[in-house]
This record gives structure tokens, sequence and C-alpha cells, in this order.
């Protein structure tokens, strides 16, 4: 399965992430996707113990997962996603984006209803049949 997902992450304290990015701490979104293999990426993030590979790998030591939301597509949605994120929320630059037009793959979920309302749209728009 491919796809687009949504990682759902508790900060509980102010984290700095490979010396380069200061969270404050809070509930942030991640954005990513995994197109040769949604399931097993998504399962790589939830095991403990991996080597840090990815921007993501690094925050999840100081994080943890309260949610997955996946967007099953055979198209890359990553970077649609993130930029209807960008719409409402801000997070630190360069974080998780390096490969995509994007700002950042990190967002700073500071308002729940607008996060919430944000992913009815995107369900809505990258689940139709």
């Amino acid at each position: 399965m491919k796809g687009t997902y949504l990682l759902l992450i508790q900060l509980d304290h102010k984290a700095t992430i490979k010396n380069r990015w200061v969270l404050e701490a809070g509930l942030y979104v991640y954005v990513g996707s995994a197109m040769n293999g949604l399931l097993q990426r998504i399962g790589r993030h939830l095991k403990k113990g991996k080597k840090n590979h990815w921007h993501i790998d690094h925050l999840l030591q100081h994080g943890k997962i309260l949610s997955v939301i996946m967007l099953p597509c055979e198209e890359k949605l990553e970077e649609n996603v993130s930029n209807m994120l960008a719409e409402k929320f801000g997070g630190p630059k360069g974080f998780g984006s390096s490969d995509l037009k994007v700002r950042t793959n990190l967002y700073k979920v500071d308002d729940m209803n607008a996060f919430c309302s944000l992913l009815g749209r995107l369900i809505e728009k990258f689940t139709k049949s």
C-alpha cells in the first residue's frame, strides 16, 4: 500500500532536535509519505530503539505518537497535504522537507478545532473514490 500519512505527536518538554531546531512543548503534526510501503513506514515510526535516519526519528526520541492518520493513494500527496497545513499552522523551517517545495513538514497544532476541520477537509479531498 502506498500513501501519505500524518503523525500527531505530543512533546511534553521543550526539545532541541539535531542541534538545529528548538521545539516548544505542545502538539505537533508531521506529514510523510511512503510510496513503497505505507504500513511498514508507520510501523517503523512506532518502533522503539530504531536507528535515527530521518528528522522525525530524532523528534520521536523526545515525543510520543498519539495518533496516525493514513491517506492511502497511488499518488504522492505529501506536498499538497503539507501546503494545506501551512495555511493555518507554522513549524520549523526545513524539518522533514528537504526533498519538497514546502517550508516544513512539521506543524505546531495550536488550535485543535482548526486542525480537526482541516483533517476533515484532507480526508474528504484525498480519499474520494
